[in-house]
Protein backbone atom coordinates (compact mmCIF):
# COMPACT_ATOMS: atom_id res chain seq x y z
CA UNK A 1 0.00 0.00 0.00
CA UNK A 2 1.33 3.41 -1.01
CA UNK A 3 0.84 6.50 1.12
CA UNK A 4 1.56 9.96 -0.25
CA UNK A 5 2.50 13.33 1.25
CA UNK A 6 2.87 16.59 -0.65
CA UNK A 7 4.90 19.76 -0.02
CA UNK A 8 4.00 22.72 -2.24
CA UNK A 9 5.79 25.94 -3.09
CA UNK A 10 9.15 24.76 -1.84
CA UNK A 11 11.77 27.47 -2.42
CA UNK A 12 14.17 25.41 -4.52
CA UNK A 13 14.56 24.56 -8.14
CA UNK A 14 13.24 21.28 -9.52
CA UNK A 15 16.66 20.29 -10.84
CA UNK A 16 18.36 20.70 -7.47
CA UNK A 17 15.59 18.72 -5.74
CA UNK A 18 15.83 15.84 -8.22
CA UNK A 19 19.54 15.43 -7.53
CA UNK A 20 18.70 14.79 -3.87
CA UNK A 21 15.69 12.54 -4.35
CA UNK A 22 17.61 10.23 -6.68
CA UNK A 23 19.90 9.20 -3.81
CA UNK A 24 17.13 7.94 -1.49
CA UNK A 25 14.58 6.24 -3.74
CA UNK A 26 14.09 2.56 -2.88
CA UNK A 27 15.69 2.79 0.57
CA UNK A 28 13.97 2.23 3.92
CA UNK A 29 12.64 5.40 5.50
CA UNK A 30 15.11 5.28 8.41
CA UNK A 31 18.13 4.94 6.12
CA UNK A 32 16.85 7.64 3.76
CA UNK A 33 16.54 10.11 6.62
CA UNK A 34 20.09 9.36 7.79
CA UNK A 35 21.49 9.98 4.29
CA UNK A 36 19.55 13.23 3.91
CA UNK A 37 20.78 14.45 7.29
CA UNK A 38 24.39 14.35 6.09
CA UNK A 39 23.77 15.48 2.50
CA UNK A 40 25.44 18.88 1.94
CA UNK A 41 22.59 20.35 -0.12
CA UNK A 42 19.92 22.85 0.86
CA UNK A 43 17.12 20.79 -0.76
CA UNK A 44 17.91 17.79 1.47
CA UNK A 45 16.01 19.33 4.40
CA UNK A 46 12.84 19.85 2.36
CA UNK A 47 12.98 16.31 0.93
CA UNK A 48 13.47 14.86 4.42
CA UNK A 49 10.45 16.77 5.74
CA UNK A 50 8.12 15.43 3.05
CA UNK A 51 9.34 11.85 3.60
CA UNK A 52 8.72 12.19 7.35
CA UNK A 53 5.21 13.45 6.62
CA UNK A 54 4.44 10.49 4.35
CA UNK A 55 5.71 8.01 6.97
CA UNK A 56 3.59 9.68 9.66
CA UNK A 57 0.49 9.47 7.45
CA UNK A 58 1.07 5.76 6.89
CA UNK A 59 1.57 5.07 10.59
CA UNK A 60 -1.32 7.10 12.03
CA UNK A 61 -3.91 7.00 9.24
CA UNK A 62 -3.41 3.44 7.95
CA UNK A 63 -1.83 1.70 10.98
CA UNK A 64 1.23 0.57 9.04
CA UNK A 65 4.44 -0.46 10.76
CA UNK A 66 6.99 2.33 10.47
CA UNK A 67 9.86 -0.18 10.44
CA UNK A 68 8.67 -1.78 7.16
CA UNK A 69 8.17 1.43 5.17
CA UNK A 70 10.30 2.20 2.12
CA UNK A 71 10.59 5.25 -0.07
CA UNK A 72 8.89 4.13 -3.27
CA UNK A 73 9.58 7.35 -5.19
CA UNK A 74 9.67 11.12 -4.80
CA UNK A 75 8.15 13.19 -7.60
CA UNK A 76 9.37 16.73 -8.21
CA UNK A 77 7.41 19.20 -10.32
CA UNK A 78 8.34 22.75 -11.24
CA UNK A 79 5.96 25.32 -9.80
CA UNK A 80 5.42 29.02 -10.33
CA UNK A 81 8.34 31.41 -10.78
CA UNK A 82 8.52 34.57 -8.71
CA UNK A 83 9.97 37.27 -10.97
CA UNK A 84 11.90 40.26 -9.69
CA UNK A 85 14.05 42.89 -11.39
CA UNK A 86 17.28 44.65 -10.57
CA UNK A 87 18.32 47.97 -12.09
CA UNK A 88 21.23 47.84 -14.53
CA UNK A 89 23.36 50.47 -16.26
CA UNK A 90 22.03 52.57 -19.16
CA UNK A 91 18.44 52.36 -17.87
CA UNK A 92 18.14 48.60 -18.28
CA UNK A 93 16.75 46.06 -15.80
CA UNK A 94 18.06 42.61 -14.97
CA UNK A 95 15.57 39.84 -14.29
CA UNK A 96 15.66 37.66 -11.14
CA UNK A 97 13.79 34.33 -11.21
CA UNK A 98 12.90 32.78 -7.84
CA UNK A 99 11.85 29.28 -8.80
CA UNK A 100 9.67 26.98 -6.67
CA UNK A 101 8.80 23.30 -6.81
CA UNK A 102 6.21 20.79 -5.59
CA UNK A 103 7.46 17.64 -3.84
CA UNK A 104 5.38 14.48 -3.60
CA UNK A 105 6.75 11.50 -1.65
CA UNK A 106 5.36 7.95 -1.82
CA UNK A 107 6.10 5.36 0.87
CA UNK A 108 5.04 1.73 0.82
CA UNK A 109 5.24 -1.36 3.03
CA UNK A 110 5.44 -3.79 0.10
CA UNK A 111 8.65 -5.56 -0.80
CA UNK A 112 10.24 -4.17 -3.96
CA UNK A 113 10.68 -6.31 -7.04
CA UNK A 114 14.12 -7.89 -7.61
CA UNK A 115 15.00 -5.44 -10.40
CA UNK A 116 14.07 -2.47 -8.21
CA UNK A 117 15.56 -3.79 -4.98
CA UNK A 118 18.31 -1.56 -3.69
CA UNK A 119 21.09 -2.53 -1.35
CA UNK A 120 21.27 -0.71 1.97
CA UNK A 121 24.07 1.84 2.08
CA UNK A 122 23.85 2.65 5.81
CA UNK A 123 24.46 0.16 8.60
CA UNK A 124 21.61 0.72 11.02
CA UNK A 125 21.81 -0.39 14.67
CA UNK A 126 19.78 -3.45 15.58
CA UNK A 127 17.00 -3.02 18.09
CA UNK A 128 16.88 -5.87 20.60
CA UNK A 129 13.60 -6.32 22.46
CA UNK A 130 14.07 -7.71 25.95
CA UNK A 131 11.34 -9.32 28.02
CA UNK A 132 10.14 -7.20 30.94
CA UNK A 133 11.40 -8.26 34.35
CA UNK A 134 8.98 -9.94 36.77
CA UNK A 135 9.81 -7.63 39.68
CA UNK A 136 10.71 -3.97 39.93
CA UNK A 137 13.96 -2.97 38.35
CA UNK A 138 16.82 -2.68 40.75
CA UNK A 139 19.72 -0.37 40.19
CA UNK A 140 23.12 -1.88 40.75
CA UNK A 141 25.23 0.26 43.06
CA UNK A 142 28.34 1.79 41.59
CA UNK A 143 31.51 -0.07 42.45
CA UNK A 144 33.83 1.68 44.85
CA UNK A 145 37.55 1.40 45.04
CA UNK A 146 38.78 -0.55 48.02
CA UNK A 147 41.52 0.94 50.11
CA UNK A 148 44.61 -1.20 50.75
CA UNK A 149 44.50 -3.04 54.07
CA UNK A 150 46.75 -1.30 56.64
CA UNK A 151 47.30 -1.37 60.37
CA UNK A 152 44.15 -0.87 62.37
CA UNK A 153 43.94 2.56 64.02
CA UNK A 154 44.53 2.61 67.77
CA UNK A 155 41.31 2.81 69.74
CA UNK A 156 41.31 4.77 73.01
CA UNK A 157 41.05 2.58 76.12
CA UNK A 158 38.17 2.74 78.53
CA UNK A 159 40.34 4.29 81.27
CA UNK A 160 41.45 7.18 79.10
CA UNK A 161 37.94 7.95 78.00
CA UNK A 162 36.65 8.41 81.56
CA UNK A 163 36.54 12.06 82.73
CA UNK A 164 38.94 13.13 85.46
CA UNK A 165 37.47 14.04 88.81
CA UNK A 166 38.66 17.02 90.82
CA UNK A 167 39.45 16.58 94.58
CA UNK A 168 36.65 17.62 96.89
CA UNK A 169 37.07 21.10 98.39
CA UNK A 170 37.23 21.35 102.25
CA UNK A 171 34.11 22.42 104.02
CA UNK A 172 34.00 25.91 105.42
CA UNK A 173 34.31 26.28 109.21
CA UNK A 174 36.63 23.35 109.87
CA UNK A 175 39.87 23.96 111.79
CA UNK A 176 41.99 21.75 109.63
CA UNK A 177 43.67 23.52 106.78
CA UNK A 178 43.77 21.91 103.46
CA UNK A 179 47.21 20.85 102.56
CA UNK A 180 48.26 20.48 98.96
CA UNK A 181 49.49 17.02 98.07
CA UNK A 182 53.24 16.70 97.73
CA UNK A 183 54.33 15.41 94.41
CA UNK A 184 56.67 12.49 94.63
CA UNK A 185 59.67 12.66 92.37
CA UNK A 186 62.58 10.37 91.72
CA UNK A 187 65.22 13.05 92.31
CA UNK A 188 67.83 12.28 95.11
CA UNK A 189 67.26 13.90 98.43
CA UNK A 190 69.44 16.86 99.39
CA UNK A 191 72.37 16.78 101.92
CA UNK A 192 72.33 18.13 105.44
CA UNK A 193 73.63 21.44 104.25
CA UNK A 194 70.82 21.73 101.80
CA UNK A 195 68.22 20.82 104.39
CA UNK A 196 69.57 23.12 107.15
CA UNK A 197 67.47 26.12 108.00
CA UNK A 198 68.38 29.41 106.47
CA UNK A 199 69.54 31.12 109.76
CA UNK A 200 71.83 28.26 110.96
CA UNK A 201 75.39 28.17 109.62
CA UNK A 202 78.09 25.65 110.38
CA UNK A 203 81.14 27.19 112.16
CA UNK A 204 84.62 25.92 111.28
CA UNK A 205 86.45 23.93 113.96
CA UNK A 206 88.95 26.18 115.87
CA UNK A 207 92.47 25.30 117.26
CA UNK A 208 92.04 24.40 121.01
CA UNK A 209 95.73 23.92 121.66
CA UNK A 210 95.32 20.28 122.47
CA UNK A 211 96.89 19.08 119.30
CA UNK A 212 99.37 16.27 119.04
CA UNK A 213 102.63 17.08 120.74
CA UNK A 214 105.88 15.82 119.40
Amino acid sequence: MEVVATAKWVRTTARKARLVTASVEGLPVAEALVILKFTPRAAARDVANVIKSAAANAEHNYNLDAGTLRVARVEVEAAAIIKRFRPKPRGMAGSIFKRTAHLRAFVTDEEPSPEKRRRSVVRMPRTVMTAPAAGPARETPASRRRRPAGPAPATPSAASTQPRRRPAAPEAGTGDRATAPVAQTDEPRGTVEDTAPGGATEEPAGDTGQGDRQ
